[in-house]
């Protein structure tokens, strides 16, 4: 297997290689040469535990692992470290399954794919005789950040880097990052939203000198941020589970198709469906559900991608992105595999903040479907679901669950299974959730952890222990920085 880069097919890696280097120097995103497929029947996958299937599944990647080398990434980044026996299990509420990813220390669904990295990272490192410290550089819109320094934290050889935006991210999502521990670990705030930070990171990762500045001092950088390749194909492993569980559970017989919806911001987690159905998982239409940042919504419909437009602070702040990374993979796919014309596409976005894809290439987008959801919409399908079912939504499944509901009763999705992505505990957004469930708005007074006091009493969800590590943790981090100073603030880091 071969990774190239979305902007020049000229450049080529191995998967191990591609993992530690994370960004192209070109600044395209790493993607297979040729896509492989799924070798085994999925009525035989059915069977599997999730640390098998994620073998089945990971070593079609990264083939340049030994199996022994894989299994042992697997087997250290999915155990008891997760809370439920089955890692991703699916809830069934309203008609729909709903695919739990949250059951991972930090109650994300970064948990997913940020418990292996470290391991795939170091493995890699060790394949490739890198005798340098690898520094993780990540900008987080609220679960990212505390998924990444949970799986990094005090790996030998590591350090990492965390930016967030101030102010925008949840009460729960900022204590679970401040308190991180590890003497390998920083977090700072940043003046400005997701896209800034996000953006302040690539351009470090495009400084050479800078790079070559910290290389005399025996550091190389790397990214956890799902532009990733080690952070994208173990996305795809949950898709092909789902499949595999409503077969096992005879749901659906061998060869039917489902529909997936996923809440959607930076476009790894739909991209990662997008993958599963083009290895062999029988999936219908990808639903690409995003909040009032709609940025993708309207590309879908109108095949332009323009972050010019107003961005917006939402209950659901995983998802306020205006610049989705890894839109720029499907681009590429969906042009042909044309890095010339994707890369062209890359810079109009820099120089105009927008690009239209050509006719072709919309017909490309046939196994799409977007829509997006108002904050009183929100709130409104939160209430609705726990109303009807008692069962309970976080902020971004919700968005996910009104905008595939939605699209069902205006006839546009076929009657196979729905499986919606739920990517994050309730407890994380526990504000959002009690105002929406008793239609109020709480005092703001009311921090984050009596909020979580709340929403256990008006349910029966038991508390994570991610929600009791962070009661009486200390403050580790504290740093507030400008955009202008995350470079200089990198340096620090690094002595």
């Amino acid at each position: 297997m071969i990774y190239v880069s979305t902007r020049d097919k000229s450049i080529k890696l191995s998967a191990s290689e591609a993992i530690l280097k994370g960004l192209s120097d070109d600044g395209g995103l790493f993607v297979p040469e040729t896509m492989p497929h799924i070798e085994r029947k999925l009525q035989e996958l059915s069977g599997l535990s999730y640390n098998d299937l994620a073998y089945e599944i990971m070593k079609l990647f990264f083939d340049d692992f030994t199996e022994d080398e894989l299994r042992n990434c697997i087997n250290n980044a999915y155990g008891d470290n997760f809370d439920n026996p089955e890692t991703a299990p699916m809830s069934y509420a309203d008609g729909s399954y709903y695919l739990e990813l949250y059951h991972g220390p930090t109650i994300a669904f970064k948990d997913m794919a940020l418990q292996i990295l470290p391991h795939l990272m170091t493995t890699s490192a060790r394949k490739n005789g890198v005798t340098k410290d690898i520094v993780i550089l990540t900008a987080t819109s609220g679960d990212t950040g505390k998924a990444a320094m949970a799986g990094f934290a005090d790996v030998p050889h590591t350090k990492i880097m965390v930016f967030f935006p101030h102010g925008g991210v949840s009460d729960v999502q900022r204590l679970q990052m401040v308190t991180q521990k590890g003497d390998n670990v920083s977090v700072i705030s940043v003046d400005g939203n997701f896209d800034d930070c996000q953006t302040g990171v690539k351009q470090i990762f495009n400084d050479s000198s800078f790079k070559d500045e910290i290389a005399e001092k025996g550091y190389q950088f790397s990214s956890a941020n799902s532009i990733n390749i080690g952070r994208l194909v173990p996305q795809i492993v949950y898709y092909v589970y789902a499949y595999c569980n409503l077969l096992k559970n005879e749901k659906i017989n061998d060869g039917d198709p489902i529909n997936v919806c996923v809440p959607t911001g930076n476009f790894g987690n739909i991209l990662a469906a997008y993958l599963a159905k083009k290895i062999g998982t029988p999936i219908d239409k990808l639903i690409c559900a995003s909040n009032m940042n709609n940025v993708l919504t309207d590309f879908f419909k109108t095949g332009t991608y323009d972050r010019n437009r107003d961005f917006h602070l939402t209950m659901s702040p995983s998802m306020d992105i205006l610049i989705s990374s890894n839109l720029e993979r499907l681009i590429y796919f969906i042009s042909g595999c044309d890095d010339k014309a994707t890369a062209v596409f890359m810079s109009e976005l820099v120089s105009k903040g927008k690009y239209t894809i050509t006719d072709e290439m919309k017909l490309n987008l046939d196994d799409f479907i977007a829509g997006c959801a108002t904050e009183s919409e929100t709130s409104s399908e939160i209430k609705r679901i726990y109303d009807d079912t008692g069962y309970v939504i976080d902020t971004h499944t919700a968005v996910a669950s009104y905008v595939a509901n939605k699209l069902n009763k205006t006839g546009r999705l076929s009657d196979a299974p729905l499986v919606i992505a739920s990517t994050a505990s309730p407890y994380k957004f526990a504000r959002s959730i009690v105002d929406a469930i008793k239609d109020i708005s709480s005092d703001k007074d009311k921090d984050g952890l009596h909020m979580i006091d709340e929403l256990m009493a008006l349910t029966d969800m038991p508390e994570p222990d991610a929600i009791k590590e962070i009661r009486h943790a200390d403050i580790r981090h504290d740093g507030h920085i400008s955009i202008g100073e995350m470079k200089d603030t990198v340096r620090e880091f690094l002595n």
